[in-house]
């Protein structure tokens, strides 16, 4: 059994992601969303593909951010369907939902991975 290599892409510093915001990356020719949430204990990074499956159109990282009972989620700003950060679930419509990446925060600077 051979160990799958992560591939890490520096996207930005932190602080060039405002806390409640997202923006969008390209990530190895995919479009990326990444989001910056102020929780108790710090901040909390996310990233989901930045395209809405059912417009087509580049524009989750807009979208607004809250929560549907425990689960943290971004409102496409076209149609309002909500994605779950941490999954990429569609709570609305599950097969249009998106990926969920890897995210870390190294030396002050936002890292994503895409998942497989």
């Amino acid at each position: 059994m051979s160990a799958v290599l992560q591939t890490w892409t520096d996207i930005c510093a932190v602080d060039d992601i405002l806390p409640g915001t997202g923006v969008c990356a390209l990530v190895e020719d995919r479009h990326v969303a990444v989001f910056r949430l102020q929780v108790a204990d710090g901040d909390r990074f996310y990233a989901i593909d930045n395209v809405d499956p059912k417009s087509g159109a580049s524009v989750l990282s807009r979208g607004l951010l809250g929560n549907l009972g425990e689960r943290v989620v971004v409102a496409s700003p076209l149609y309002k369907n909500h994605f779950d950060l941490a999954t990429g679930e569609c709570l609305e419509a599950p097969e249009q939902s998106v990926r969920a990446h890897g995210v870390r925060i190294d030396a002050g600077r936002v890292n994503v991975t895409l998942a497989g």
